[in-house]
């Protein structure tokens, strides 16, 4: 999938969680920040070269089925809880709070998401949910050879500031956790106690996402659990947590080619 720079007008687009599509069943609570499945709106489509940001909430014992995906970068982010994952490349895994957890879809992936991690560790059975932020961005190219990558970054997050996540950017080479394939973005995250502060990135696109907690956007006020902020054109705000909090930051100094 083709990416263009472009340059536009400086903008903030505050987005809260109440205002996003949702999809409930009896096992998920899913919020979607863009259009998703039969969830439709032509001026909400992506931001930069993000185009799914699904805040999900799946229920013990239940999940995603074994489903296929197609070039797209996929990074999963567990708030809490423990998701487990399988491929058809024959990756298989549990992913857990802090560990950083990236598929390339590539020529064509199938894979599974479920809240059974008993099956894999032998430990009982749990009643808890699992919590977790799924993102998706577009390639640089398509037809990548699918592949799988994780690394846990638990104590790089304890330090309080923004830790690089994913990226395909060449001055991440050696700074992000995992890569992806594409070499205009990169995701960041960060733990924040309260009254803790970081400084957002300066980019063409960036979009900040609250899955946890509370925080002040310099210029803009507070944004709550599921809020969102999309920035184009300016980046440098301070984000300051009233809270404990989490978030995520998606630096793009590209969009989705038209």
């Amino acid at each position: 999938m083709a990416a263009a720079t472009t340059t536009r007008e400086a903008s903030v687009d505050i987005r809260r969680a109440d205002d996003r599509f949702a999809t409930q069943m009896r096992w998920l609570d899913s919020k979607h920040s863009f259009s998703f499945g039969h969830h439709y709106s032509p001026s909400n489509t992506h931001h930069g070269l993000l185009l799914v940001n699904n805040d999900d909430i799946v229920a013990p014992g239940t999940g995603f089925d074994t489903h296929p995906h197609r070039d797209m970068e996929i990074v999963t982010w567990v708030l809490d809880g423990a998701l487990v994952h399988q491929d058809s490349t024959g990756h298989s895994g549990v992913i857990y709070p802090g560990l950083a957890q990236r598929m390339s879809a590539g020529t064509g992936i199938l894979h599974s998401e479920k809240n059974d991690s008993w099956r894999l560790t032998g430990e009982d059975a749990h009643t808890d949910p699992v919590h977790f932020v799924q993102m998706w961005v577009v390639p640089d190219a398509a037809g990548v050879t699918p592949g799988y990558e994780q690394l846990e970054i638990d104590g790089e997050l304890l330090a309080g500031g923004l830790v690089t996540v994913a990226s395909g950017m060449e001055r991440d080479r050696d700074a992000a956790a995992i890569h992806i394939s594409n070499r205009y973005a990169a995701l960041h995250a960060a733990r924040l106690a309260p009254g803790a502060a970081v400084t957002l990135p300066d980019a063409p696109f960036l979009h900040l996402f609250v899955p946890s907690g509370a925080v002040t956007l310099e210029g803009e006020g507070a944004l709550g659990k599921g809020d969102a902020a999309r920035f184009t054109g300016i980046g440098g705000h301070r984000v300051t947590a009233a809270e404990a909090s989490e978030i995520l930051v998606w630096e793009m100094h590209a969009t989705v080619g038209m």
